[in-house]
């Protein structure tokens, strides 16, 4: 849980944008939050809803050249990200600000062994020379569960299974102690038990260093039993953002209303799974309005006219919604 009181990471206003030949593409737009030392917040939302874009930006690694941060500030620990140079970024990523990103197989450079890539991060660090180096990764992937780790350090990513190269992201991601870390569903390739000693590595190295997470997911079963807070985004915009039991015991917003009823509850039987109706909107082609309207069951007509303002649900729980004036 949270230990400190200043957030280490603050993101106001971040947008970021695509231009394409068909139009401005929104991808993050007007995303705010911040991230406290020893905290974890989940972020959750449909594919494209914007969470990997948000994570991207702040990494400074939006894809170029059709995409652009065009506004809003990335603070880490008071510095702006958004003003850093890109020599600069290269210093920060890895140190201060790591993430581990969805697909290893491409996270993980093919004609490298996976000891060549763990020892490469660890080099950036001040003072990580020399012979004992090469134990220090070894110990890297034995915290993270890999099997023979004096064996596998010589191993190219082909040669290990998805699940495999998902840990050993994770221990390039943790080898530079950062202080945060962001996790795009680091959990995807790994089995029911790997998955619960990875979270529970996350949560040991949390105690251990006040590290702080960002952990975007679709499970619902990973933001109960790891996050503190939850952002809900959709349409590249941060529609809830709640203490974890608050979200689960009240959403306020309908569309994470309608995420939660999605999650199929092994204690009932049902005909049929509930499913959100329509789709997302094109993020070239946002509506007026509110973006979730055209599929919410409490729409009126102010919803399709003007977006709504952030509304004061309960203590650090806020959602955009015009059912809650």
């Amino acid at each position: 849980m949270a230990q400190g009181h200043a957030p280490v990471l603050e993101v106001q206003d971040l947008r970021t944008y695509f231009y394409t030949r068909t139009g401005v593409v929104k991808a993050v737009d007007g995303v705010s939050f911040s991230l406290k030392e020893g905290e974890t917040l989940g972020v959750v939302g449909e594919s494209g809803s914007g969470k990997s874009m948000t994570a991207l930006s702040i990494m400074g690694l939006v894809p170029q050249p059709a995409g652009k941060i065009v506004g809003g500030k990335v603070l880490l620990e008071g510095e702006d990200l958004l003003q850093k140079t890109p020599a600069e970024m290269q210093h920060i990523r890895g140190q201060k600000l790591c993430m581990i990103l969805q697909d290893p197989m491409t996270s993980l450079n093919p004609v490298y062994t996976v000891g060549n890539q763990l020892i490469e991060t660890l080099r950036l660090k001040p003072g990580n020379r020399g012979r004992g180096i090469k134990e220090r990764a070894i110990e890297l992937l034995s915290k993270v569960k890999i099997a023979a780790p004096e064996a596998r350090i010589g191993n190219y990513p082909h040669q290990m299974s998805g699940g495999m190269r998902q840990r050993v992201v994770g221990a390039i991601a943790i080898a530079g102690a950062p202080k945060v870390l962001i996790a795009d569903e680091a959990t995807t390739s790994l089995d029911a038990t790997i998955q619960y000693q990875y979270l529970q590595l996350l949560r040991e190295l949390q105690e251990d260093t006040g590290l702080s997470i960002i952990f975007i997911t679709h499970d619902f079963g990973i933001v109960a039993k790891m996050c503190d807070r939850v952002a809900v985004m959709y349409a590249g915009r941060l529609v809830e953002l709640a203490p974890v039991r608050e979200l689960f015991n009240k959403p306020a917003h309908p569309y994470t209303e309608a995420l939660m009823r999605s999650v199929p509850n092994v204690d009932e039987e049902v005909d049929h799974l509930y499913a959100i109706e329509g789709q997302p909107p094109a993020l070239d082609k946002l509506p007026t309005g509110c973006s979730f309207a055209p599929r919410c069951p409490y729409a009126f007509e102010r919803c399709v006219q003007e977006y709504p303002s952030s509304v004061t649900v309960g203590e650090s729980h806020y959602a955009h919604c015009w059912k809650l004036l």
